[in-house]
């Protein structure tokens, strides 16, 4: 047990960072009951490319920051396409913290429902949801705290599996599937004439199943069970993309190699204390330049 204490205040600057990784991704929307819908005169002004999100989209803590609660970036992926493209007549709407809640519902204080920015002038909607529907800030905190207790282990796998060997995690994904599907449903609906995209989620644990513990906090054992809970992730949502006869990015193969794990010259998603701008366990300025190429790749193809 004095091991444990001892390794317990050895990573209590990391799981703190953790904390605020949480704050941003799972803790920052307030929801405020469904919003009404946009006005005429709202969509009226749709921009013709506008991107909805959460914080994956929006790039929290990668100078510059705008969008007060919100924390987007200058330079997260939706503002590098927009760039690529040459498209002038852009909105990001992103939000850190968001769920497929907040497509309908205001968050971060005073940030509108992110559907309302669409309209029949919209031409290409990117959408970056979902990881907060399965709860990506718990998730990760409860990992974190976990591997302290058995880094040889996967403490973290059996806290997520039943009595039954059933994972939870991944009956959170199939739960999620049908929001994401009322998502891109109502996307249709709100911008017919729109080309439609749902970006998937970059690589955070090493592709190759190996942990970096202690200086990523994340067990032996479940660093391949979370990197096998977010491909299930990413699959369920490569699915719900195909039904809707949407586009799906796939983010994860062409950022494998730049996990978590990295060194920090190569990294492009940081771990639990970022060396690089970046909110904790999120992708950093090179990690968002790299979803832009993808979706660049993905809504020209």
């Amino acid at each position: 047990m004095a091991q444990v204490r001892e390794r317990g205040a050895r990573y209590g600057k990391a799981l703190a960072a953790l904390g605020a990784a949480s704050a941003l991704t799972a803790g920052a929307a307030v929801t405020a009951g469904p919003a009404a819908a946009a006005t005429p005169a709202a969509r009226a002004e749709s921009a013709r490319y506008v991107a909805l999100g959460d914080s994956y989209t929006s790039g929290p803590g990668i100078p510059e920051q705008t969008g007060g609660d919100c924390a987007r970036s200058s330079v997260n992926y939706p503002s590098l396409t927009a760039a690529e493209l040459g498209q002038k007549s852009f909105k990001d709407v992103s939000c850190s913290g968001a769920t497929t809640d907040d497509m309908w519902n205001t968050q971060a204080g005073s940030a509108g429902p992110q559907l309302d920015a669409l309209g029949k002038q919209t031409r290409l909607v990117t959408i970056g949801i979902g990881g907060n529907d399965i709860g990506f800030g718990t998730i990760i905190g409860s990992c974190a705290a976990l591997s302290v207790t058995d880094p040889a282990g996967a403490p973290c796998k059996k806290q997520y599996t039943a009595d039954d060997g059933s994972d939870r995690l991944a009956q959170r994904i199939n739960d999620a599937a049908p929001k994401i599907a009322k998502v891109l449903k109502a996307v249709h609906e709100r911008a017919p004439y729109a080309k439609v995209a749902l970006v998937g989620y970059p690589s955070i644990m090493p592709d190759n199943g190996t942990s970096c513990f202690p200086s990523v906090p994340i067990a032996a054992g479940d660093a391949p069970y979370l990197r096998d809970t977010e491909k299930r992730l990413n699959a369920m949502l490569q699915q719900q993309a195909r039904a809707a006869h949407v586009r799906y990015v796939d983010t994860y193969a062409s950022t494998v190699g730049h996990d978590v794990c990295t060194p920090a010259a190569d990294r492009w998603v940081e771990g639990a204390t970022p060396e690089n701008p970046a909110a904790p366990f999120h992708p950093n300025a090179k990690g968002e330049a790299a979803m832009a190429g993808a979706v660049y790749a993905g809504v020209r193809g």
